[in-house]
């Protein structure tokens, strides 16, 4: 077993970041875990709307947030967490190779991405499908790409591939897209190499060694097969709720961790933060990932002040009263 820590945030996203600056400033013993460090920011290319910066890089943006958790001394790792168990009036996080026993826990995992369920899609990716335009946008310069949404997510998308694509079909089941004004203006201004397919879906992905086309619900220019160079899949994302579920952590009904407005579930000792709550509906930014860790930092930090010394069976408590 590994020493112990005040708190165990699991997620290296905004939310898990922001978590760890505040428990760090509260003078807590933290350890943040993270599989994919910066989550969806990380590649989220350059982010206009995040106050007190203009203009900054996802990856960017993360590395400082990272380093000021450091430099308040949490610890963040690189890692996937497997399994987290109560025993007693602790908890136990387990990584592949590692245990860390914890007071609390803050779940900032964040969401997966939607796919689209068809046959052939889960065997095409990355040989012509994809699900991060930041990614892989750069590989089709010159090229014709295929973009399925109709959110905010794909008309970003479009705008980031449009430096690189020569022509972009974006295929969406809405009558109306539904992005933020000056991203669905910033695609206007691609002209004629954005097309629009509405109220149209996708049937079937055609491909062998790698993506070919797709045949669509409906004709399209006297043809319901489009061709293209690759297709890039955003139709949004659901939370990754597995772990929380295994502790009789309670969902919400579209499937989110379950918490009051200060980020606690309904199990004693653990929080929730970031994509992976539900607390602003649909309305999921950088900001707001921020504002739900540092949230649920206060919270965690509230119930280890309380209870926190009946877990601590290897050290003195960490956690001091004022920060």
């Amino acid at each position: 077993m590994e020493e112990h820590y005040d708190v165990v945030i699991i997620g290296t996203g905004a939310a898990g970041l922001a978590a760890s600056l505040y428990a760090g400033r509260y003078k807590m013993k933290v350890l943040t875990i993270g599989e994919d460090f910066g989550g969806a920011t990380a590649t989220a290319w350059t982010i206009w709307n995040y106050p007190g910066a203009k203009a900054i890089d996802g990856y960017d943006l993360m590395k400082i947030m990272k380093e000021q958790a450091e430099n308040v001394g949490a610890k963040i790792i690189d890692g996937k967490v497997t399994k987290v168990e109560k025993e007693g009036d602790c908890f136990v996080v387990s990584t592949r190779d590692k245990k860390y026993e914890t007071s609390t826990v803050i779940f900032a995992i964040g969401t997966e991405r939607r796919h689209l369920g068809l046959p052939n899609e889960k065997e095409l990716t990355g040989k012509g499908i994809h699900y991060c335009a930041t990614c892989d946008a750069p590989l089709y310069i010159g090229k014709t790409i295929i973009v399925v949404g109709g959110g905010d997510a794909s008309v970003k998308g479009i705008n980031l591939a449009g430096e690189y694509a020569d022509k972009i079909y974006l295929i969406t089941m809405e009558k109306e897209l539904h992005g933020e004004p000056i991203n669905l203006e910033q695609m206007e201004k691609l002209g004629d190499k954005v097309e629009v397919l509405y109220e149209t879906t996708i049937e079937e992905i055609i491909g062998t060694e790698k993506f070919e086309k797709v045949k669509l619900s409906k004709e399209f220019n006297g043809n319901n097969e489009l061709v293209a160079d690759g297709l890039f899949i955003e139709i949004g994302a659901v939370p990754d709720v597995e772990l929380p579920k295994s502790l009789g952590v309670a969902l919400d009904e579209e499937g989110y961790i379950k918490v009051n407005n200060m980020m606690q579930t309904n199990i004693p000792g653990i929080c929730a933060a970031g994509d992976a709550v539900n607390i602003f509906g649909s309305f999921k930014q950088d900001i707001t990932a921020a504002c739900t860790g540092s949230v649920a930092a206060t919270s965690a930090y509230e119930f280890e002040r309380k209870y926190g010394g009946t877990c601590e069976k290897h050290t003195k408590p960490h956690v001091k009263n004022t920060v």
